[in-house]
């Protein structure tokens, strides 16, 4: 994470302070005020603290509990004297979180004393710790893993421990899975299974900053595709031959029901997957539940499943999210195929955004976008029409050779 200035800080909203506190291991930020967090963040960057960050205890105001406050509301009394609440450790932050009763009053005890004894305290396993930030033990390579709640795991190419990435971290350098990552690493506090990864430093060899800066996707340069993707086995020869596609072509595969769609499609994704140097996301969306287990069978990986009777808005957000994956890993040099089982039942508008994300960037890496649908989609650059009658007599694939075809074939080496 870059080093932020004051002013940078101090124009935040107080809930992304609250994300960069945790990040910087900073404990019971969630109860200082904002001009206090953002002295306490700037001393864990290594700058200078405001100058009247350390005022005496006494020239703070005191805090009233809530119940006192209620109190001096209801009836006209003189005010219960105010009682400062000791700093929570990060169990009780966790709490405060969900349930926001007042604590009980607690004897007000300067910052200095509070700290020895939150060190001395028994859920702190007895030891001290220091006021000082924690320095990072190691640094760490490796590639990143994706959980499904957003944040990652690098599985360290040292042998050591993987290590935690928080979702901050990956909304905040657009992370996918498998980009190789490199930084300091912060060791595991008490209740933490991994260590995390204190800031991402490099992204596939790249500055993180230079990578997260970069050029957004819809603004770079493309060209048709000049590179096939080959379909070696026999029986896709008559594929290859009559509709010819290449990285970051729009392929359509359309047909009536029973044509042999999903078939296709995972015969020319299982060729992908063996090819070398493209990265397959492939997206059942709309699929029967059934055919989840004949993909995996073939040894394909699926990005994600959302099978019949799923409602349309979670199979474009499955969608969606395999496209905003592909761009991010297309603008960083990879060539990447999103296969999508089916289009058919989803806004036409999402359909045409998932299919005109395919690029073959100049300079770049290229997205690919294959998938099903009952019927053009509108925009693509390779159509590959299946007969129902063929399908029926046994012909595999049932190609109708008068609507199949690709646009600027010729280029395609």
């Amino acid at each position: 994470m870059p080093v932020l200035t004051r002013s940078a800080l101090s124009a935040s909203p107080l809930a992304d302070l609250h994300l960069i506190a945790g990040e910087l291991g900073l404990d019971g930020y969630r109860r200082l005020r904002k001009a206090e967090l953002v002295d306490r963040i700037l001393e864990r960057q290594g700058g200078a603290p405001a100058a009247d960050a350390e005022a005496p205890a006494e020239e703070a105001p005191a805090t009233k509990s809530r119940r006192g406050r209620r109190r001096r509301r209801d009836a006209d009394t003189e005010p219960e004297e105010a009682v400062a609440e000791a700093p929570a450790t990060e169990e009780q932050d966790a709490e405060a979180d969900v349930d926001d009763a007042p604590a009980k009053p607690r004897r007000e005890r300067a910052p200095r004393e509070r700290g020895q004894a939150a060190a001395r305290s028994p859920r702190a396993g007895g030891a001290a710790k220091a006021d000082a930030p924690e320095a990072a033990d190691r640094t760490v390579e490796g590639v990143v893993t994706l959980q499904s709640g957003g944040s990652g795991l690098v599985k360290a190419e040292d042998g050591g421990d993987d290590v935690y990435v928080s979702a901050a971290q990956v909304r905040r350098c657009e992370l996918v899975d498998g980009d190789r990552v490199s930084g300091p690493v912060r060791p595991a506090r008490r209740s933490e299974r991994h260590p995390s990864l204190a800031r991402v430093e490099q992204i596939n060899g790249r500055s993180a900053d230079e990578v997260s800066e970069g050029t957004p996707y819809d603004t770079l340069d493309c060209e048709f595709p000049t590179v096939r993707l080959a379909l070696a086995s026999p029986e896709l020869k008559a594929v290859a031959d009559a509709a010819p596609f290449g990285r970051g072509s729009r392929v359509t595969i359309t047909g009536a029901a029973m044509s042999g769609k999903t078939e296709l499609l995972q015969k020319i994704a299982s060729e992908l997957v063996a090819a070398d140097g493209v990265d397959v996301l492939t997206v059942l969306a709309g699929s029967r539940p059934e055919e989840a287990g004949t993909w995996k069978s073939a040894e394909i990986e699926l990005h994600a499943n959302v099978a019949l009777p799923a409602a349309p808005e979670a199979r474009a957000r499955a969608i969606e999210g395999a496209i905003d994956a592909g761009r991010r890993m297309a603008t960083r040099g990879q060539d990447v195929a999103i296969v999508i089982d089916t289009l058919d039942g989803l806004d036409r508008g999402v359909a045409r955004r998932a299919l005109g994300a395919a690029r073959n960037l100049t300079d770049n890496g290229s997205l690919t976008v294959i998938a099903t649908a009952a019927a053009p989609i509108g925009g693509e650059t390779t159509v590959i029409a299946l007969d129902r009658g063929q399908a029926a007599a046994g012909q595999f694939p049932a190609l109708d050779l008068q609507t199949t075809g690709t646009v600027r074939a010729d280029l395609l080496a």
